[in-house]
């Protein structure tokens, strides 16, 4: 496999919107076969996407086309600035907190820093939740069936792709996260009439 080639190949898979805000990185060094770290939101430059290509290799096509659109929907979709209720007491406490800089009032510094650190921390909780993980996924078959795969297939080889990595990486076992997203995965793919309840997608 040519790294170049491929790489070419998968931004011609990927969305517009993956092609602008992510960067395909060769990287032999790492364990994963693809990493896509969480990207902070003053980060502005390309978000990377990590493949380790002689692990990479040994996927089907239709498994690294999934695992690439996953991978892509995950960085793209992250929604720091969203109007909710988080958001705005983020913004309150923030003014508030340029306020009573300004003032001087250490009381009042502490509460709006308090406020903005707690809203900031659900912001990133709600960003790495279970139900974004899953919603993640169908966006990724969603995009994959504009690119001519059914809905089954498309969910079928993001399973075994998910499973097929987890053995390249050596790891005998799924993490919590990955076995909720492989059982969903399996309900969309008609493998199995079970699908994940609703209280489990909301941890």
């Amino acid at each position: 496999m040519s790294i170049d080639a491929e790489i070419s190949r998968l931004l011609d898979v990927m969305p517009a919107s993956g092609r602008m805000l992510t960067k395909i990185v060769s990287k032999p060094q790492q364990s994963k076969v693809i990493d896509a770290p969480f990207s902070p939101p003053w980060n502005r430059d390309s978000r990377p996407i990590y493949i380790n290509f002689d692990l990479w290799r040994r996927l089907s096509r239709g498994q690294r086309d999934l695992l690439i659109l996953r991978a892509t929907s995950n960085l793209t979709n992250i929604r720091w600035f969203k109007a909710d209720l988080y958001q705005g007491i983020v913004l309150a406490s923030v003014i508030g907190l340029t306020v009573q800089t300004i003032q001087g009032d250490p009381l009042g510094m502490l509460i709006s820093g308090g406020l903005t650190a707690i809203s900031a921390r659900q912001i990133w909780q709600n960003n790495r939740s279970v139900q974004r993980e899953l919603d993640a996924d169908e966006s990724a078959i969603k995009v994959a069936v504009r690119r001519g795969y059914t809905e089954v297939e498309a969910a079928k080889n993001l399973l075994e792709g998910i499973e097929n990595t987890a053995q390249l990486e050596g790891r005998s076992i799924l993490d919590f996260t990955e076995l909720i997203r492989t059982q969903n995965l399996r309900s969309l793919a008609n493998l199995s009439p079970v699908g994940v309840p609703d209280r489990v997608k909301r941890e």
